[in-house]
């Protein structure tokens, strides 16, 4: 079976490993009149929320820890706990904006089971609705998405 890569994914994939630096590092050291450029959401005292720059749906953003470390093994209680009360915000807010039908939430440990960034854990929160997963995809190597990232980030920005 052949694997197919998107470009824009492929693309992005390929190009994380050359970068210089962490961007779940870099992009929260930033001052916080930087965050709307950087769609960064929301800052807790451990974890921030931040969305998904190659989102598979409308609203897909991540929570991160500020803690470098590539699993949630190394992250004590509090941050783990922080992890979760930021994604139940982060879900309200969704809801409250956009009306999804269900949520998948999941957090990638490692390369080989699709994480992107490997070196910095990151839960997923990605808004689901009933038809969403249409034809595009598969035969144009296309999503839509209906919403433009500035729009989503002002949006959930003022619910949080």
């Amino acid at each position: 079976m052949e694997v197919m890569f998107t470009p824009w994914r492929y693309e992005y994939v390929k190009t994380v490993d050359q970068q210089e630096g962490c961007i779940f590092c870099d992009k929260p050291s930033e001052p916080e009149g930087n965050d709307e450029g950087n769609v960064i959401l929301s800052r807790g005292k451990r974890c921030f929320a931040i969305l998904n720059l190659y989102p598979y749906s409308t609203a897909h953003l991540m929570v991160v820890p500020y803690e470098h470390t590539g699993t949630i093994e190394n992250l004590d209680a509090e941050t783990l706990g922080e992890m979760m009360a930021l994604t139940q915000q982060c879900m309200r807010a969704i809801q409250e904006a956009y009306g999804p039908d269900g949520f998948n939430i999941g957090i990638n440990i490692a390369r080989v089971a699709g994480a992107g960034i490997s070196d910095h854990v990151h839960l997923h929160l990605v808004p689901r609705w009933n038809g969403d997963a249409n034809f595009m995809p598969v035969v144009a190597s296309v999503r839509v998405m209906p919403l433009a990232l500035d729009t989503v980030w002002r949006t959930l920005k003022e619910l949080l």
